[in-house]
């Protein structure tokens, strides 16, 4: 309502302070289960986003306008809300607390994160997650500039965030079934699918599809590389490589959404899509190699 782009950056900044802790609940529930429910107690977890996919783009909807000549203003008073209704929930939550015995022993950070499978497992999440942002903010802004409709755009990023959280429900036993490297794989698969579908034209559809086929696919391979990480540690060194797994995933998602922004303006939306192939590349290479080295310890 100020028009200070500053305080703008700055409530958009503990947006995603918030976010992070949010998504921090998926180790907090792994760990509190035996190891053969870990992979489904993550992706239940990250479940409860579907709520998200169908209630958020629609608040956004029916509060965009409500507050003239503001437009979003009264969004951001929802949105405050619905945090709010969020932390009271929150205040039943009781989880163990690590004790100092076990937050000082255990390995070396450096030599858990040297790791071929937890070096995987962290270019796997971090690809996984800085793509779907990557394309997911750019997506909305490319429809505009298309011609599409706000409304088309926010339908589009409603059904993008159902189909990153409702595989949830299943993705818990399909990696206990195929195991974690094998998800991720297929999650980094249906992201290229995305942006080869992104390139194929600039019809709504097109948008929609790719928007669907991006969330899918972060959901595979967000959660497949999630497992791999809980593979990677002990139990007492737990949190530190949890939080420098999110630490690295998170700070090139942030890369990944200053970008995307600029290359749109500057190159256009096909360009945004075939940047996107590269970490993708990357990303299988690394699983694979991953996979090729447990196999022959397996084997010997």
């Amino acid at each position: 309502m100020a028009g200070w782009f500053w305080l703008f950056c700055l409530a958009t900044f503990f947006g995603g302070v918030y976010a992070a802790v949010v998504l921090s609940f998926r180790f907090a529930a792994a760990d509190g289960v035996e190891a053969e429910r870990r992979a489904r107690a993550l992706s239940l977890v990250m479940a409860g986003g579907v709520a998200a996919g169908i209630v958020g783009p629609q608040l956004v909807t029916w509060t965009m306008d409500l507050w003239p000549p503001h437009m979003f203003a009264a969004t951001f008073l929802a949105q405050a809300a619905v945090a709010a209704i969020s932390a009271v929930i929150l205040l039943g939550v009781r989880l163990p607390v690590p004790t100092v015995q076990e937050l000082a022993g255990g390995r070396t950070l450096k030599e858990i994160a040297l790791q071929p499978r937890f070096v995987a497992a962290v270019i796997c999440g971090a690809v996984s997650y800085m793509l779907m942002n990557f394309l997911m903010t750019a997506a909305p802004l490319a429809m505009h500039m298309c011609g599409h409709s706000q409304e088309s755009a926010n339908l589009g990023l409603q059904w993008h965030v159902i189909a990153m959280y409702a595989p949830s429900f299943f993705t818990g036993k399909l990696i206990s079934r195929f195991g974690a490297a094998r998800m991720a794989a297929m999650g980094l698969i249906l992201i290229g699918l995305s942006a080869a579908v992104g390139l194929g034209g600039i019809e709504v559809m097109h948008f929609w599809w790719s928007l669907i086929l991006l969330g899918a696919g972060w959901n595979f391979g967000f959660l497949g590389a999630s497992a791999l990480v809980l593979e990677c540690h002990r139990p007492e060194e737990k949190t530190r490589v949890q939080s420098l797994n999110d630490f690295i995933v998170f700070g090139l998602m942030a890369i990944g959404s200053f970008s995307s922004g600029g290359l749109l303006s500057a190159y256009g939306w096909n360009t945004v899509l075939w940047v996107s192939f590269a970490p993708l590349a990357l990303s299988v290479a690394a699983l694979a190699l991953a996979m090729r080295r447990k196999a022959r310890i397996l084997a010997e």
